[in-house]
């Protein structure tokens, strides 16, 4: 009781703060609620200087809820659809994300970026923008002004890609007649849902194809959001084998290790053996949406927890390294389709 009692105001807060921005990112997909969020919590927290009561509620809702919001993205993974229907692009897939994740440890080394920073955009660039970093961050033990900055260079990047790549599309040559091509392209190079789905659906609108480029364009995402497991367990692997400063002992695996990415891929397999006895996949939407809603949520509370003044000091170099992520992504993913005559 007295642990509700604690987090209880911070909890609040950060709700008042996601109801309207979930529904504003209703209206607004392009930009999403969770970046709505997370800059109305780092505007609140330029003038709210004392946190001390919300301070609890804040961080509980920021680390727990974000691990929550990954458990239910599962509930939005049919596997059987997503192998089927994905192999096709699982080639360039594994491509960007190597690619991405490449370029961001070797600008971390050469113009020394924070190694958790680099790790945040890097893995959002390649796999899927927020819900990556989001089930990242916790494994990492990612700071929210960290969590804050990357989410920050994810969104810009999302921003641009949802507008250009259209017009790109189009000066590319890419098929007017079947949406095969760009559902590939967006699904691969743009990291957030909401960003793979405006372009592909403006390419849908622009040659009257009805969804068929956006239901590619999502199941390839769908894909790529798979790949939030072997990164995150690898990454807990990693960080035990440094170590820990505190009481001289190696980190224990045990201690770090994502157990709700376990629940994620629990989630995942009563989704998709649920589908294939006929159960219908509408059944699991309200849990995709308070997955969606639990993000929000969680931004919020990271928006609360971090110094504008400071992220904004510090944004420079994040965003060189966003760009050269997004651009890794981009040329390898026209080059594999190319190369495979998908294109």
């Amino acid at each position: 009781m007295n642990i509700i009692k604690k987090n209880l105001p911070g909890i609040l807060l950060s709700t008042t703060i996601a109801i309207p921005s979930w529904l504003l990112g209703k209206n607004y997909p392009i930009i999403g609620g969770p970046i709505i969020a997370i800059i109305t919590g780092m505007l609140i927290a330029f003038f709210v200087k004392n946190k001390t009561v919300f301070a609890p509620g804040i961080k509980f809702t920021s680390k727990k809820i974000l691990q929550y919001a990954v458990i239910l993205l599962g509930f939005g993974l049919n596997l059987t659809v997503v192998f089927n229907t994905g192999k096709q692009s699982l080639p360039i897939i594994i491509s960007t994300i190597t690619t991405s994740l490449v370029i961001a440890f070797a600008l971390h080394k050469t113009i020394h970026i924070p190694a958790n920073i680099s790790t945040l955009i890097g893995v959002g660039s390649s796999i899927c923008g927020g819900s990556a970093i989001a089930a990242t961050a916790p494994v990492i033990d990612a700071k929210d002004e960290e969590v804050a900055q990357a989410i920050s260079v994810i969104f810009f990047f999302n921003i641009l890609a949802a507008i250009l790549f259209p017009s790109l599309g189009v000066w590319l040559g890419f098929s007017e007649t079947s949406g095969e091509a760009f559902g590939i392209f967006a699904g691969t190079a743009i990291n957030d849902t909401s960003s793979v789905t405006a372009a592909a659906s403006t390419w849908d609108n622009m040659y009257h194809l009805a969804s068929a480029t956006l239901d590619k364009a999502v199941t390839v995402k769908l894909t790529r959001t798979l790949a939030i497991i072997p990164i995150t367990l690898v990454l807990a692997l990693v960080r035990t084998k440094k170590t820990s400063k505190v009481g001289g002992e190696k980190i224990n695996l045990k201690n770090i290790f994502p157990f709700f990415i376990l629940y994620f891929i629990l989630a995942s397999l009563i989704t998709t053996i649920a589908t294939n006895f006929g159960v219908s996949s509408s059944l699991f939407t309200p849990l995709k949406e308070l997955s969606k809603f639990f993000i929000i949520l969680a931004m919020a509370a990271i928006g609360l927890n971090t110094d504008l003044v400071k992220l904004v000091k510090g944004g420079g170099k994040p965003l060189l390294m966003g760009f050269g992520c997004w651009s890794g992504i981009t040329i390898v993913s026209l080059l594999l389709q190319h190369l495979l005559s998908i294109w």
